[in-house]
C-alpha cells in the first residue's frame, strides 16, 4: 500500500527552508531551486505546492505570523502567573529582541519583509504587518491597568509609553541582529526603562521572564 502524504507536512518543510535560506542570504537569495536544494527536493515538488516565488514568500509571512503570535503568548502565559504587572510587558517585549536562533531568523526575515513591502504592492497591507499595532493596543490596555492598580506611574500617557516601548524594543532588536550590541545588553537597557514606569517594581538582576527559549 503507497505511503500516504502529508502535503501539509511537505508545505512546512518547504518554508521552513525558505526562511533558512532568507536567513543565511537574505531574501535576495530566495528562489524556487534555492529552497528545493535547501529542502533537499525537486524545484518541481516546490512548484507544485507554491505556482509562483511571491506565493512561498506570502505563504512564509503568514508562517512567520503564526510562529510570532504563539512565542508571544507563550511568554504572556508563563508571566502571567506573577504578581507583577511589569512581568507580563516585559514578556511582550522581550519577543522583539533576537535571544535564540529561532527569533533571531524571525526578526531578520521580518525586517526584510517589512522593507520589501514598502515597495512591492503585493506584500504591502499584509495582515502580518499589523502585528505591531495589536501589540500596541495590548501594551496600553496592561499600562491602563497596572497605573489603575497603583504599580505604573501615574502620570505617563499609556498610548504614548507604548508607542515608545515598542519603538525602543524595535530599535534594540536591530542592534542586536547588526551586531552593534549582545542580546543580553539589550535585555538589560529594555529593564533599564521599564524600571521608570514601573518605579515600585523589584530591581532586575537576570530574573524575571525568560530571555530565550532556544
Amino acid at each position: 500500500m503507497p505511503k500516504l502524504v502529508d502535503h501539509e507536512e511537505r508545505r512546512a518543510h518547504i518554508i521552513d527552508a525558505l526562511l533558512r535560506v532568507a536567513a543565511d542570504g537574505g531574501l535576495h537569495a530566495v528562489t524556487m531551486r534555492s529552497v528545493a536544494t535547501g529542502a533537499g527536493v525537486s524545484v518541481r515538488l516546490v512548484q507544485y505546492y507554491f505556482d509562483t516565488k511571491e506565493q512561498l514568500l506570502l505563504a512564509a509571512l503568514t508562517h512567520l505570523a503564526v510562529r510570532m503570535g504563539e512565542r508571544v503568548r507563550d511568554r504572556v502565559r508563563a508571566a502571567g502567573s506573577s504578581t507583577d504587572p511589569r512581568d507580563v510587558v516585559e514578556a511582550v517585549l522581550l519577543e522583539a529582541v533576537p535571544t535564540d536562533r529561532e527569533s533571531r531568523t524571525f526578526h531578520l526575515v521580518y525586517t526584510e519583509y517589512a522593507v520589501l513591502s514598502v515597495t512591492d504592492p503585493a506584500l504591502a497591507g499584509q495582515p502580518f504587518l499589523a502585528a505591531p499595532d495589536e501589540m500596541e493596543a495590548f501594551l496600553v490596555d496592561r499600562l491602563a491597568a497596572a497605573q489603575q492598580a497603583g504599580d505604573a506611574d501615574p502620570h505617563l500617557d499609556p498610548r504614548r509609553e507604548a508607542v515608545v516601548l515598542l519603538s525602543v524594543s524595535a530599535g534594540l532588536g536591530l542592534s542586536v541582529l547588526l551586531g552593534q550590541r549582545t542580546a543580553e545588553d539589550a535585555v538589560e537597557v529594555l529593564r533599564y526603562h521599564l524600571g521608570r514606569i514601573f518605579p515600585g517594581g523589584r530591581a532586575r538582576d537576570g530574573g524575571g521572564p525568560a530571555t530565550g527559549r532556544g
